[in-house]
């Protein structure tokens, strides 16, 4: 009898053993690590998770819908104002050998973004917007490229088994501003759509370098930019913070359908039932980001400010090029007349 109650508890273990191992790579299979900025934690939802950071990481961006609708084990590292030093000194510490999924982006406030549509939001008497745009595009040519090829290298070493799915930015402007508060000239817009471009160029490039997947929503979000029907990027906004970043039709619509093919090899079309089961992970996804507040508050949001013509380098500007501050068709007239010399000049130097 000994010996059947012998024989009987290690086939039990044995029989447990057995369904460890097999349940192990199913649950490896679920791991899935969203790294990067702002256009990937979800700024521009307008609902965020209460993690006790300002990362700002929503249940409507991309990276809960996809883990919702495909069942995986999302840890959202995402931290709105992240740059690529960010991104290594705080996310890549939730990548291990058991990671089977990755998404990222970041690269824009590298570049300094924000500050640009700052001095290009400004009337053109006032700013330089094409200073701006040649100091953005020199960091993407220049500086970005070793960046990424380090960053998307530390990535692979401590997630060797991930699918990774490097993740673009959309064209903000579709050629007119509808915004009241600022002064984006059509070609200034075409200018900042430009450097999204090439932006992206690098992304790509760095991304196929490292074997890994590059989505572009360039396309994808054609028609839906900013003062476009319907918009998936916000204009200006309040809060001012919510602004030139994807809404929740731009993640929802925009993003998720364009990502969760590239991570799972399946097609997404969120519905209502997606939007609900990510919203009730909220809770605990709050919970498990708080163990990393502490890292998470080391990065300053990188924040779009809007324009404020009642500061004295603004009446400074103004009185220098003849503008009457208390004419709003002074103020737009000088703007379309700087804005064309200031085209016409960049111009010029771009053909020499």
């Amino acid at each position: 009898m000994a010996m059947t109650r012998m024989f009987g508890v290690t086939a039990v273990l044995g029989v447990t053993a057995a369904l460890t191992v097999a349940a192990a790579p199913a649950q490896a299979a679920n791991s899935y690590v969203a790294l990067g900025d702002s256009y990937s934690s979800g700024t521009g939802t307008r609902n965020y998770i209460n993690d006790g950071t300002s990362c700002q990481r929503s249940t409507s961006a991309y990276p809960s819908l996809v883990a919702a609708a495909k069942g995986l084990t999302l840890n959202f590292r995402a931290c709105s104002g992240a740059k690529v030093a960010d991104v290594t000194n705080t996310q890549l510490s939730a990548l291990t050998s058991g990671t089977t999924h990755v998404t990222i982006s970041v690269g824009g406030n590298d570049a300094g973004f924000a500050d640009v549509l700052t001095e290009c939001a400004q009337p053109g008497w006032m700013s330089d917007c094409n200073g701006a745009i040649n100091g953005a595009q020199s960091i993407i040519n220049n500086t970005l490229p070793g960046r990424l090829s380090t960053l998307y290298s530390s990535i692979r070493s401590k997630a060797p088994n991930a699918k990774v799915v490097v993740v673009g930015y959309p064209r903000i402007f579709m050629g007119e501003d509808c915004n009241a508060f600022t002064w984006f000239s059509p070609d200034e817009q075409t200018r900042l759509n430009q450097t999204a471009d090439l932006l992206n160029s690098k992304l790509s490039a760095a991304a196929s370098a490292r074997g890994f997947t590059f989505s572009n929503p360039t396309s994808r979000f054609v028609g839906h930019a900013v003062c476009d029907t319907p918009e998936w990027v916000n204009g200006l906004s309040n809060p001012v913070s919510e602004s030139y970043h994807p809404n929740v039709a731009g993640h929802r619509d925009g993003y998720t359908p364009l990502v969760a093919p590239a991570l799972t090899g399946t097609a997404l079309t969120v519905n209502a039932a997606t939007m609900r089961q990510a919203e009730r992970s909220g809770a605990a996804q709050a919970a498990k980001q708080r163990q990393y507040a502490a890292a998470d508050r080391t990065i300053s949001p990188e924040v779009f400010r809007a324009p404020d013509l009642r500061t004295a380098k603004a009446k400074a500007a103004a009185a220098k090029a003849g503008v009457d501050l208390s004419s709003r068709a002074s103020i737009d007239a000088a703007d379309r007349q700087w804005s064309t010399r200031q085209a016409a000049a960049q111009e010029a130097t771009a053909t020499r």
